[in-house]
């Protein structure tokens, strides 16, 4: 099926210093939605609001979005929105501000739906902008949210939702590197596996095309480089530039190519079991590489990505650089309960089956291939 590529929103800021283009938007009530202080505490969230003020914008900060965004935190935000009344909404931070934001967004623009069914079966997908614009600031190097179709919220079942739709593009994304220097190097890492998982992901996907397979391959030589730099020393504004951007351009590629099964096992544990998405998808990512070899295509394409970083075997390559990393090679030590992990396996296997990620994947398994995947991650070799 073709579809349409679409990259970024109208506007997309990159380079240190960029974040002072917040007096260029010419909003006149801005809402700002960030997560549990790190914004504050590093400044920005002030340096934010101060621009705002500067173009003449009032502001309100609607703060204390949670790791996993849940369904009852975007109504409450959405709420929110609906007594402030805001033309401009900027999420700030993470991937859980950057998705909460757009989730309370939505139900901002339609009050007229309660609940997260109505949203994740909604068809046509409601259209947005009738009421405000929305822009992105992210403090991360990963989820690339900024450029990005799709959101995941936590239901009141628990369980992490996708949700994917061009109409949730933001209009603007502003990729400041001197937003990221706050991140200390355990976030650094995992969310830089994010974008690695990102770039590796799409470079694969059943739809990738010539623009994708770009953006892409130098995502992941960038990452491959910078990433133990930026983890390294968190001031070294270089690599956290590089990391930025590599992230925003995978992001580019998985947004219009989708993702895999490392993505669909990863939303599965981060849902059940709540692992950090980045710490999932870093632990995977070489266990699936290794599965993926058994497609043609695919293992063509590891082998050629190999070659560009000047090794033969990618998946070892992921190993070594988690190490590097101080990533773990299972999840054994981050999932405590074995038991209920091995007595829920078909549950596990039956969800990210289910996933909307899976679909994309180059190798499709079983109920009973997931569940020895599931296997293989909690265990390593």
């Amino acid at each position: 099926m073709m579809r349409p590529i679409k990259l970024a929103g109208s506007q997309l800021m990159m380079g240190a210093g960029c974040l002072a283009f917040l007096k260029d938007l010419g909003a006149k009530r801005a809402a700002v939605v960030v997560g549990g202080g790190s914004m504050k505490r590093s400044g920005i969230l002030d340096r934010v609001i101060g621009y705002l003020e500067e173009s003449g914008a009032e502001t309100a900060v609607f703060d204390g979005v949670e790791a996993d965004p849940s369904f009852r935190t975007a109504m409450r935000g959405a709420q929110f929105m609906l007594s402030f009344q805001p033309d401009l909404i900027i999420g700030l931070g993470g991937g859980s501000a950057m998705d909460a934001a757009k989730a309370m967004w939505i139900y901002y623009e339609h009050p007229e739906m309660t609940t997260l069914e109505e949203l994740l079966t909604a068809k046509p997908f409601p259209k947005l902008r009738a009421k405000a614009r929305f822009c992105c600031i992210p403090s991360t190097a990963g989820t690339a949210s900024e450029v990005s179709r799709s959101i995941v919220i936590t239901g009141d079942d628990g369980l992490k939702h996708g949700l994917g739709n061009m109409e949730m593009m933001p209009d603007i994304a502003i990729c400041d590197p001197l937003v990221t220097v706050s991140m200390p190097p355990k976030i650094t890492a995992e969310t830089g596996m994010d974008a690695m998982t990102h770039a590796l992901e799409a470079l694969v996907s059943t739809r990738a095309h010539y623009v994708s397979d770009v953006l892409a391959k130098q995502a992941v030589i960038d990452i491959y480089h910078y990433l133990p730099k930026a983890y390294a020393d968190g001031q070294d504004l270089e690599a956290r530039e590089m990391m930025l951007n590599a992230s925003t351009i995978a992001g580019m590629a998985f947004t219009n190519v989708s993702l895999g099964i490392v993505h669909s096992i990863a939303q599965t544990l981060g849902g059940v079991y709540h692992v950090s998405h980045g710490l999932a998808d870093a632990v995977i990512l070489p266990y699936i590489i290794e599965y993926n070899y058994a497609d043609a295509r695919s293992k063509e394409r590891y082998d050629a990505m190999a070659k560009a970083l000047g090794k033969e075997d990618l998946a070892q390559v992921i190993f070594e650089l988690n190490d590097r990393l101080n990533i773990p090679r299972n999840l054994k030590g981050v999932i405590k309960d074995k038991e209920d992990y091995y007595a829920r396996l078909p549950e596990l296997a039956d969800i990210a089956l289910k996933d909307g990620c899976t679909k994309t994947a180059p190798i499709i398994p079983s109920l009973e291939g997931m569940e020895e995947l599931f296997v293989l991650v909690y265990e390593g070799k």
